[in-house]
């Protein structure tokens, strides 16, 4: 299976990149996801090991527990500040 992956933001300036296409096994979840892009190395690791991290699929807010499907488009950022 394969995913489309977006980084936003902080993420995107410290990965270096601002997506990715990603082969996955089914039944992922989003903590899957990040375990297994933590394996890459770095940036990965550093960048996606941080707790505050949001993530959404297809465009709508999900938690680490939702599962990801083919052809999804998973997105990673940073919290929302303002003020």
């Amino acid at each position: 299976m394969t995913i489309e992956i977006l980084y936003f933001a902080s993420v995107k300036e410290r990965m270096g990149i601002a997506g990715e296409s990603v082969a996955i096994g089914k039944d992922v979840t989003g903590e899957d996801l990040i375990n297994l892009l933590s394996d890459k190395g770095e940036p990965w690791q550093s960048v996606l090991s941080d707790n505050k991290l949001l993530i959404a699929i297809n465009q709508e807010m999900a938690s680490l527990d939702d599962g990801i499907s083919e052809g999804d488009e998973v997105a990673f950022f940073p919290p929302v500040t303002g003020g």
